[in-house]
Protein backbone atom coordinates (compact mmCIF):
# COMPACT_ATOMS: atom_id res chain seq x y z
CA UNK A 1 0.00 0.00 0.00
CA UNK A 2 1.40 3.74 -1.02
CA UNK A 3 2.21 5.90 1.56
CA UNK A 4 -1.00 8.04 0.45
CA UNK A 5 -3.01 5.50 0.91
CA UNK A 6 -1.77 4.31 4.62
CA UNK A 7 -1.99 8.45 5.38
CA UNK A 8 -5.28 8.63 4.19
CA UNK A 9 -6.54 5.62 6.51
CA UNK A 10 -4.85 6.82 8.82
CA UNK A 11 -6.40 10.17 8.87
CA UNK A 12 -10.05 8.69 8.00
CA UNK A 13 -9.57 5.93 11.17
CA UNK A 14 -7.53 8.07 13.88
CA UNK A 15 -8.30 11.99 13.26
CA UNK A 16 -11.73 13.03 11.17
CA UNK A 17 -13.92 10.93 13.74
CA UNK A 18 -13.45 13.55 16.35
CA UNK A 19 -14.20 16.41 13.55
CA UNK A 20 -17.67 16.89 15.33
CA UNK A 21 -16.55 16.80 18.78
CA UNK A 22 -13.71 19.67 18.16
CA UNK A 23 -16.21 21.72 16.18
CA UNK A 24 -19.16 21.48 19.23
CA UNK A 25 -16.25 22.64 21.88
CA UNK A 26 -14.89 25.51 19.06
CA UNK A 27 -18.75 26.78 18.68
CA UNK A 28 -19.10 26.48 22.47
CA UNK A 29 -15.99 29.07 22.97
CA UNK A 30 -15.76 31.04 20.43
CA UNK A 31 -17.32 34.50 20.25
CA UNK A 32 -20.47 35.24 18.17
CA UNK A 33 -18.96 35.87 14.59
CA UNK A 34 -16.07 33.71 14.88
CA UNK A 35 -15.29 31.39 11.79
CA UNK A 36 -15.72 28.29 13.04
CA UNK A 37 -15.57 26.12 9.90
CA UNK A 38 -12.42 27.87 8.91
CA UNK A 39 -10.52 26.60 11.79
CA UNK A 40 -11.60 23.00 11.96
CA UNK A 41 -10.91 22.95 8.66
CA UNK A 42 -7.46 24.55 8.90
CA UNK A 43 -6.74 21.94 11.99
CA UNK A 44 -8.13 19.31 9.92
CA UNK A 45 -5.87 20.56 7.04
CA UNK A 46 -2.58 20.43 9.34
CA UNK A 47 -3.65 17.30 10.86
CA UNK A 48 -3.19 15.48 7.71
CA UNK A 49 -0.45 17.05 6.62
CA UNK A 50 1.56 15.60 9.85
CA UNK A 51 5.34 14.53 8.66
CA UNK A 52 5.38 11.08 11.60
CA UNK A 53 1.02 10.77 11.11
CA UNK A 54 1.87 7.07 12.63
CA UNK A 55 2.98 8.32 16.17
CA UNK A 56 -0.20 9.91 16.32
CA UNK A 57 -2.27 7.60 17.87
CA UNK A 58 -4.81 10.34 20.63
CA UNK A 59 -6.61 11.78 17.34
CA UNK A 60 -9.04 14.21 19.53
CA UNK A 61 -6.54 15.09 21.81
CA UNK A 62 -4.14 15.88 18.43
CA UNK A 63 -6.90 17.69 16.49
CA UNK A 64 -7.91 19.81 19.86
CA UNK A 65 -3.83 20.90 20.43
CA UNK A 66 -3.95 21.60 16.54
CA UNK A 67 -7.10 24.08 17.32
CA UNK A 68 -6.10 25.64 19.84
CA UNK A 69 -2.48 26.60 18.58
CA UNK A 70 -4.54 27.97 15.78
CA UNK A 71 -7.10 29.82 18.08
CA UNK A 72 -4.10 31.38 20.02
CA UNK A 73 -2.43 32.45 16.68
CA UNK A 74 -5.64 34.39 15.64
CA UNK A 75 -6.26 36.02 19.38
CA UNK A 76 -2.59 37.47 19.29
CA UNK A 77 -3.28 39.55 15.87
CA UNK A 78 -6.37 40.17 17.61
CA UNK A 79 -6.10 43.91 19.64
CA UNK A 80 -9.01 42.86 22.27
CA UNK A 81 -9.46 39.66 23.74
CA UNK A 82 -12.68 38.77 26.10
CA UNK A 83 -11.02 37.25 29.23
CA UNK A 84 -14.01 34.69 29.53
CA UNK A 85 -12.39 33.65 25.71
CA UNK A 86 -9.36 33.52 27.40
CA UNK A 87 -10.22 31.04 30.15
CA UNK A 88 -12.32 29.18 27.80
CA UNK A 89 -8.65 28.34 25.37
CA UNK A 90 -7.87 26.13 28.37
CA UNK A 91 -10.37 23.73 27.93
CA UNK A 92 -8.97 23.22 24.25
CA UNK A 93 -6.07 21.51 26.33
CA UNK A 94 -8.08 18.69 27.78
CA UNK A 95 -10.08 15.96 26.14
CA UNK A 96 -11.51 14.30 29.32
CA UNK A 97 -15.16 14.76 30.32
CA UNK A 98 -14.60 17.19 32.56
CA UNK A 99 -13.65 19.89 30.35
CA UNK A 100 -17.43 19.69 28.43
CA UNK A 101 -18.74 19.89 32.07
CA UNK A 102 -16.31 23.07 32.95
CA UNK A 103 -17.55 24.45 29.98
CA UNK A 104 -21.39 23.67 30.42
CA UNK A 105 -21.00 25.28 34.26
CA UNK A 106 -19.68 28.78 32.33
CA UNK A 107 -22.32 28.29 29.59
CA UNK A 108 -24.82 28.40 32.76
CA UNK A 109 -23.17 30.97 34.83
CA UNK A 110 -23.25 33.57 31.36
CA UNK A 111 -26.64 32.57 30.94
CA UNK A 112 -27.69 33.03 34.28
CA UNK A 113 -25.81 36.45 34.63
CA UNK A 114 -27.70 37.82 31.48
CA UNK A 115 -30.99 36.75 33.29
CA UNK A 116 -30.14 38.33 36.60
CA UNK A 117 -29.31 41.43 34.56
CA UNK A 118 -32.79 41.62 33.44
CA UNK A 119 -34.51 41.40 36.42
CA UNK A 120 -36.55 44.26 37.76
CA UNK A 121 -34.38 46.69 39.53
CA UNK A 122 -35.58 45.82 43.12
CA UNK A 123 -35.72 42.23 42.72
CA UNK A 124 -32.35 41.87 40.93
CA UNK A 125 -30.63 44.24 44.06
CA UNK A 126 -32.05 41.86 46.18
CA UNK A 127 -31.44 38.87 44.41
CA UNK A 128 -27.60 39.83 44.35
CA UNK A 129 -27.19 40.83 47.73
CA UNK A 130 -28.80 37.85 49.17
CA UNK A 131 -27.49 35.21 46.74
CA UNK A 132 -23.83 37.05 45.88
CA UNK A 133 -23.40 39.06 49.01
CA UNK A 134 -24.92 36.35 51.24
CA UNK A 135 -26.30 39.29 53.36
CA UNK A 136 -29.53 38.49 55.53
CA UNK A 137 -32.77 39.70 55.24
CA UNK A 138 -32.89 42.37 57.84
CA UNK A 139 -29.42 43.96 56.33
CA UNK A 140 -30.36 44.11 52.81
CA UNK A 141 -33.66 45.96 54.27
CA UNK A 142 -31.63 48.04 56.65
CA UNK A 143 -29.27 49.14 53.33
CA UNK A 144 -32.31 49.55 50.87
CA UNK A 145 -34.54 51.31 53.32
CA UNK A 146 -37.15 48.73 52.75
CA UNK A 147 -39.13 46.31 55.48
CA UNK A 148 -38.14 42.95 55.66
CA UNK A 149 -41.04 41.74 54.11
CA UNK A 150 -40.82 44.05 51.02
CA UNK A 151 -37.56 42.33 50.90
CA UNK A 152 -39.10 38.64 51.26
CA UNK A 153 -41.15 39.70 47.98
CA UNK A 154 -38.65 41.06 46.06
CA UNK A 155 -37.04 37.87 47.12
CA UNK A 156 -39.41 36.04 46.26
CA UNK A 157 -40.17 37.33 42.79
CA UNK A 158 -36.34 37.67 41.35
CA UNK A 159 -36.24 33.55 42.48
CA UNK A 160 -39.86 32.78 40.21
CA UNK A 161 -38.68 34.82 37.54
CA UNK A 162 -35.06 32.63 37.87
CA UNK A 163 -37.19 29.48 38.11
CA UNK A 164 -39.39 29.81 35.41
CA UNK A 165 -37.04 31.13 32.70
CA UNK A 166 -34.89 27.92 33.78
CA UNK A 167 -37.80 25.47 33.41
CA UNK A 168 -38.54 27.22 29.89
CA UNK A 169 -34.95 27.04 28.73
CA UNK A 170 -34.97 23.29 29.61
CA UNK A 171 -38.30 23.42 27.48
CA UNK A 172 -36.80 24.75 24.53
CA UNK A 173 -33.35 22.80 24.78
CA UNK A 174 -35.53 19.32 25.24
CA UNK A 175 -37.92 20.65 22.09
CA UNK A 176 -41.00 20.90 24.30
CA UNK A 177 -43.29 23.77 23.39
CA UNK A 178 -40.59 25.86 21.85
CA UNK A 179 -41.19 28.62 23.28
CA UNK A 180 -40.26 31.75 20.55
CA UNK A 181 -38.05 33.77 22.54
CA UNK A 182 -36.49 32.53 26.07
CA UNK A 183 -37.47 34.56 28.97
CA UNK A 184 -33.80 35.52 29.58
CA UNK A 185 -33.88 37.68 26.74
CA UNK A 186 -36.25 39.55 28.35
CA UNK A 187 -40.34 40.50 27.77
CA UNK A 188 -40.81 42.60 24.52
CA UNK A 189 -43.38 44.67 26.31
CA UNK A 190 -41.38 45.43 29.10
CA UNK A 191 -38.19 46.76 27.51
CA UNK A 192 -36.12 43.52 27.63
CA UNK A 193 -36.77 43.30 31.72
CA UNK A 194 -38.68 40.28 33.45
CA UNK A 195 -41.87 40.86 34.82
CA UNK A 196 -44.52 39.00 36.56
Amino acid sequence: MSELLVRLEWFKAVVLPHEAAVRARLLRICPAGFDVENLVAESLARAYQVQDFARVTAGRAYLLAIARNLLIDTLRRETIVSLDFVADLDVLRSDEPAAERQLQARDELRWLQALVERLPPQPRRVFLLRRVHDLSLATIAGQMGLSVSTVEKHLAKALRLVAQARAEREDHEFGRNAPQELRPAGDRRTGGRLRR
